[in-house]
Order: structure tokens, then sequence, then C-alpha cells
């Protein structure tokens, strides 16, 4: 998986929720010691009605919305309204977590979503690119790389840091927050719209990732189809996997155990997957193994089939336990940078 994770590609969300919402304000966690409910860089969205995403929830997040929505009452012509504040959950809130927790409040409208710098963020979604800002200044965040000028020198330095780390992360010093943007999300391909397949996204489908679901007619796809899933009516599904972005993860659950097997031996021909699960047993790996011998894929790359796939040792076999563990098992490769 690609670090540059685009969970962070916020902005350009930002004009139609202000469309849909008025001015908004954004919570950000910047800053984070000891145990707390969320790490840094986790933000959610507050309107005059309701909020999207969590904080972390508790008396923290209450405390948050109750001070969001003062700040959208309180509101004053002026690009970036901002503030910061810090919480020592235990003396402050009273939460058993006992750890600090400083968050960032932006208020955002019509002004804020025009900013050249989050415009300028859909012409270069490749890039390795941070948008910074000063927490307490109205001025506009910057898009930029790590090494740009305009940004403290200690910004700079946490911020190359972290591409060095090879998992980009937000950071905050100098009084500034920086969060790392663009790039593209981890690619999933599953393949099979059957019982297990459905189950599989819907757990995945409010996750920040590309997730293509292949199948061979398009009466076997749900309707509604989550708007965050590709659809794809594939004739011949190996034609797909054949295909597919290097580094991507693969989940093979089709109809049928021969075109399960087409599917992960096109794969293995390649070898430019970051992950390959099959839905199955021990006994059908063993199947699996022994069929893409013979079809001459080599030892090396047929260790790498995972099948069964889930987190090892969580028993059931209900589609919907099924799917939350293959999704743990993913969610557990990309923290680990897999």
């Amino acid at each position: 998986m690609t670090a540059w994770d685009a969970a962070q590609a916020w902005p350009a969300a930002l004009p139609a929720l202000v469309a849909a919402h008025g001015a908004v304000v954004r919570v950000t966690v910047v800053a984070a010691g000891g145990s707390t409910p969320r790490e840094i860089g986790t933000a959610m969205w507050v309107t005059g009605t309701g909020i999207l995403g969590t904080i972390g929830g508790g008396t923290l997040e209450f405390d948050a919305i109750r001070r969001a929505r003062a700040m959208l009452a309180a509101a004053t012509p002026g690009a970036w309204p901002r503030s910061l504040r810090r919480y020592p959950l235990g003396p402050t809130l009273g939460q058993c977590c006992g750890g600090m927790v400083s968050l960032l409040f932006e208020q955002m409208g019509g002004t804020e979503a025009e900013s050249p710098a989050l415009c300028a963020h859909d012409l270069a979604p490749a890039e390795k690119l941070w948008l910074a800002r000063p927490v307490a200044a109205k001025a506009a965040p910057r898009l930029c790389a790590a090494d740009a000028d305009g940004v403290p020198a200690s910004l700079a330095a946490a911020m190359r840091r972290q591409e060095a780390a090879g998992r980009p992360a937000a950071v905050f010093a100098a009084d500034w927050f920086a969060e790392p943007l663009g790039g593209p999300r981890p690619a999933v391909f599953l393949y099979g719209a059957g019982h297990v397949g459905r189950e599989v996204v819907a757990v995945m489908a409010g996750l920040e990732l590309d997730l293509t679901w292949v199948d061979v007619a398009a009466d076997r796809f749900p309707d509604p189809m989550p708007a965050t899933v590709t659809p794809v009516v594939a004739v011949d599904p190996v034609r797909i996997a054949a295909a597919a972005p290097a580094r991507a993860h693969h989940l093979v659950m089709t109809h049928a155990h021969a075109l399960d097997l087409d599917v992960c031996h096109a794969l293995l021909v390649r070898d430019a997957f970051d992950f390959l699960g099959l839905i199955g047993s021990a006994t059908k790996k063993a199947r699996f193994l022994s069929r893409l011998e013979s079809l001459g894929i080599d030892p090396a790359r047929r260790a790498r089939l995972v099948c069964p796939i889930g987190l090892p040792g969580l028993k059931g076999k209900h589609p919907r336990i099924i799917a939350v563990s293959v999704t743990a098992q993913l969610l557990q490769l990309w923290s680990d940078g897999v």
C-alpha cells in the first residue's frame, strides 16, 4: 500500500459539504500523548445540526461538538477562523484514558472551499504534497512539498522525517499543522458477488480505499450499489486480474472454483500484487497449490496465496464474520505498511 493515504484528502469533498450544510467546522486531533481515543490527524466535521466522522466519542467529542457549534454561531466575516484547545483527558473531562489531546477547530465556508490551495489539490493527485497552516492565524493553508519555503523549519523537518519513514502522517510543530495529501488509496479487487462478497462490500464500503468489485453478470450485484464501490461486469474476470494495477490487494471468491483458480493463476503469473486471498479451506488450498504447480507456478509464488482468508484463530463461517475477519486482516497489513 502506498503511504500516501487519501483518507486525508478531504479538500475535494469540502465544496459539496459546504453546499449541503453551509459553514462547517473541521475538528482535528493535532497532538496526542498517553492513552487517547484517536490518533493525530483524525478529524470530524460539525455542522449546525449534525456531525460527520468521529474523534473518539465520549466527553471529549461532546465538548468538541459544543465548541464547534459555538464557533459557527459566532461566525464573523473573514477567512479561516481557527482555534486550538488542549484537553488533559483525566483532569479536564474525567475520562479514564488519562492522556492529552489537542484539537484544532477550523471554520470553513464558501470562501475557504474556494481557497487556491484546496482547489489545486485536484490538479496533482499523485504528487506527494502537504496541506500546512498555522493553527492560531486566519491564514489560508499552503499546499506544498516537504522541502518548500515559507513554512517553519521544524515543521518542514518533521514532514521530511515522515516521508523518509515511508508512512507519512500528520505533523504538528512550531504552531503549524500539516497533513499529507495526494496519492492513490489502497486498491482492493474483489472477485465474486455472492453472499460473502456482498458482506465484504458492506464492511469495506465505508473505508478509505479504492474497491473494485468484479463479477460475470450485472444482476449479481446489489441495487443500489454503494457509491464508494466500482462494479465491473466481466465475461472473463481473468482479464481484469491480468490488468490490475501493481501492488493491489485481491480477494477471490467467485461462484466457481475453476474461475477462482484461473484468477489466482493470472495474478501469480504476474506476481505484481501485495496480497492474494482465496476464500476456502485448507483442503481447497492444497488442491489449488497442486494445480498451480502443474501450471508452472514456482514454490515462492505459490507460497504467496493466502487461504483460508481472515485473521488466524477467528472462528465462524457466517459471511459477515468472514467479511469482518478479512477486512481486519487487510487493515493489519496496511497498518504494518504492506
